[in-house]
């Protein structure tokens, strides 16, 4: 059975698969980065990884992966197949792609950014499944974006297209690892509103979700934590709709999880602001934390398209 191998890295943890060409996941994995032991230790995990998957397809599918697809962390240089930077993974300039190629006799390896490609899949088989034009901003550790049009995810002239956790929604707010201050991210992202409800709360230990919780209960400290991330997440998403003219906006991560808590009054804050944009569908994310892999087996097949038309 035809297949691709499809790999999803993330801080600690990743997710993998093989898909088939109609989409079906045939096998699932998970394995830990070992970043504990350093930033080579984790290429080879990849590495070790990705060659287990192609035994696995060979030995249980009567064949090995035609190609492979890749997410990562950080920014990505996706034409050359270069993972440039990512502080979590303590990376610089690593030639994924190359690498892979060569531990898998030589596929064809695609690399891509891990938000752009989760996007990619939320936008061809998840909730953006459909819209010609979509906006997929997951909301996690930090905030990134993906763009999609007609079915394909714009990376920029330099692969940083979409980065709207970098948009300054309050000036004069809080430092953020990019050298601004009051970027959307160190408002509105999962770790922004863990670290104000745990100083709201008084409890060091309290996350989004807890402060999700206590929003629904009624809790007033907890509603005005969350109202403050949902006034600046409103206001840096209708800064992309001005931009972007999307037709769908898509949230996910792990604040999405908190359901119409999140929704309800996220939807009345962006159309509060809006004046002759159109307002699009504001909706959750449908894949939850799979996208990236299914998004990186995607990769994968559009290369194969690619070089059998070219």
């Amino acid at each position: 059975m035809r297949h691709v191998i499809a790999l999803d890295v993330g801080g600690t943890g990743m997710k993998a698969a093989l898909v088939g060409a109609d989409g079906t996941l045939l096998h699932e994995a998970r394995r830990a980065t070992g970043r504990e032991r350093g930033p080579d230790a984790v290429v080879e995990s990849i590495l070790g990884f990705a060659a287990d998957l192609r035994a696995h397809g060979r030995e249980h599918f009567g064949r090995a992966a035609e190609a492979a697809g890749v997410a990562v962390p950080g920014i990505v240089d996706a034409g050359r197949g270069i993972a440039v930077y990512a502080a979590n993974l303590g990376w610089r300039d690593v030639p994924l792609r190359a690498l892979l190629g060569q531990r898998l006799g030589g596929i064809p390896v695609a690399l891509g950014h891990d938000v752009r490609t989760g996007g990619l899949a939320e936008g061809r088989i998840g909730a953006g499944q459909g819209a010609d034009r979509f906006f997929f901003v997951p909301l996690g550790t930090g905030i990134a974006g993906a763009i999609g049009i007609a079915g394909t995810i714009e990376a920029g002239a330099h692969g940083y297209a979409g980065e709207i956790g970098h948009i300054v929604v309050r000036p004069l707010g809080p430092e953020c690892g990019c050298g601004q201050r009051g970027c959307l991210e160190t408002l509105a992202s999962a770790s922004a509103v863990s670290r104000a409800w745990a100083a709201a709360s008084g409890d060091p230990d309290a996350d989004a979700a807890d402060c999700a919780k206590a929003v629904a209960a009624g809790d007033e400290k907890a509603a005005t934590v969350w109202q403050e991330a949902v006034e600046a997440l409103a206001d840096g998403l209708v800064t992309a709709l001005t931009l972007l003219d999307p037709r769908t906006l898509i949230i996910g991560g792990g604040l999405a999880e908190a359901g119409e808590v999140l929704f309800t009054p996220l939807r009345a804050a962006v159309e509060e602001r809006v004046t002759f944009q159109k307002l699009p569908a504001i909706v959750p994310a449908a894949l939850g934390d799979t996208a990236g892999c299914l998004g990186a087996g995607l990769l994968a097949w559009d290369l194969l398209a690619t070089e059998v038309t070219a």
